[in-house]
């Protein structure tokens, strides 16, 4: 009966009634969320949005099965959401395909065996005039003209510097075999 009775109070937009429920249940959904994600931060947000929603659809909650449950579902849907989104980022990631163009204009594509954060690795270690170019022209998609103008620099400038960066960045991602570069 008391349960029923908070439940109805938080229907009615009662805020010490929707306290005293998150206080019940917070802990609990906490570590549901926590056991999908495997993160605390994103855990606290998931349990957050996840009352949120339990408290604007209270309305259609019957009764059939127990409070608890009803929100321990809502708590594990948003998680599977956090996780396939998270999913999604990553296979965008993964999906990319650098293509470099070298100084005689050949395309050059990235070998397979070379990881995301090896290119990520060999962008850092390009000189910092070079290593921003190539930056906002392959991964952020900028032009030159807009390198220019962001990084204070001629267009000129722009094209020589993504120009002698992708091909320091060729010289660095070049895959090592039996422990040496070829």
């Amino acid at each position: 009966m008391f349960q029923t009775d908070i439940i109805e109070k938080c229907k009615q937009h009662n805020r010490k009634a929707q306290l005293q429920l998150y206080n019940q249940y917070c802990d609990g959904m906490f570590m549901v969320a926590n056991r999908f994600v495997k993160n605390s931060m994103e855990a606290e947000d998931i349990v957050q949005e996840a009352f949120i929603k339990a408290f604007s659809k209270l309305h259609q909650y019957s009764g059939e099965v127990t409070f608890g449950a009803w929100l321990k579902r809502i708590v594990i849907n948003k998680s599977i959401d956090v996780l396939k989104s998270k999913k999604e980022q990553l296979l965008d990631l993964d999906e990319v395909h650098l293509k470099v163009v070298d100084a005689t204009n050949d395309d050059w594509l990235v070998d397979d065996l070379i990881t995301l954060d090896e290119v990520k690795e060999a962008i850092e270690k390009l000189p910092d005039k070079y290593k921003y170019v190539v930056m906002l022209y392959l991964i952020e998609g900028y032009d030159h003209q807009e390198i220019s103008q962001i990084l204070n620099i001629t267009e000129v400038a722009s094209r020589t510097h993504l120009s002698r960066g992708k091909t320091k960045l060729q010289e660095l991602l070049i895959p090592l075999h039996h422990g040496t570069r070829s």
